[in-house]
């Protein structure tokens, strides 16, 4: 499957004639809602894991030196924490270009922190698109990470910002923790 994903994100008529839909983000939509929004709670989603396995050629890194940022892979027993945003449809337009590196529309249930759930949509980088970079160490992504960066900046800035919101979120990682700490102790021992 190609990168680019808009014209099959467009494609997606599951919710169509819905006056508003939830959206379910879980990497830098937690910390960056450059789209209007009518209500923003804490969720999460169940058999799914966070993970540094897509590449990123149009944010964190380019198409010759693609940086690193999340996708969702299915984990029976897993619960990914994030927020979710009740959206109108036409924040599309801009989501799609903006997670238009190989993130598909799905729709999925969402759960919400304080009780109750609905069905809603994520976007997810599933192993099929061009851009999947796929498992490596977390010591192996900070090194990654460390030496990207693309036209939102340094792909360690991503990280930190995912970081810093799931523990304002109060929601522990391993994953993207252990990355963080692997990317400091390279920073300390950079000359």
């Amino acid at each position: 499957m190609t990168a680019d994903t808009i014209a099959i994100n467009q494609q997606m008529d599951q919710f169509d004639g819905h006056h508003s839909v939830w959206l379910f983000g879980y990497g830098s939509l937690i910390y960056k809602a450059d789209f209007p929004y009518l209500e923003r709670r804490p969720a999460s989603i169940a058999n799914w894991t966070r993970r540094f396995w897509q590449g990123s050629h149009d944010h964190r890194g380019t198409p010759e030196a693609p940086g690193r940022v999340v996708t969702i892979i299915e984990e029976p027993g897993a619960v990914c924490h994030g927020m979710a945003y009740l959206v109108t449809p036409e924040v599309f337009t801009h989501l799609d270009h903006r997670e238009k590196n190989g993130y598909l529309r799905l729709a999925i249930p969402i759960a919400f922190e304080d009780g109750g759930s609905v069905e809603g949509l994520v976007y997810i980088a599933t192993p099929d698109n061009t851009a999947f970079l796929g498992e490596a160490s977390e010591q192996e992504i900070a090194r990654h990470i460390a030496r990207s960066a693309g036209p939102s900046g340094p792909n360690s800035d991503y990280l930190n910002h995912l970081a810093n919101a799931l523990r304002e979120l109060g929601r522990h990682d391993q994953h993207v923790f252990e990355i963080e700490r692997h990317l400091a102790a390279l920073k300390k021992h950079q000359p």
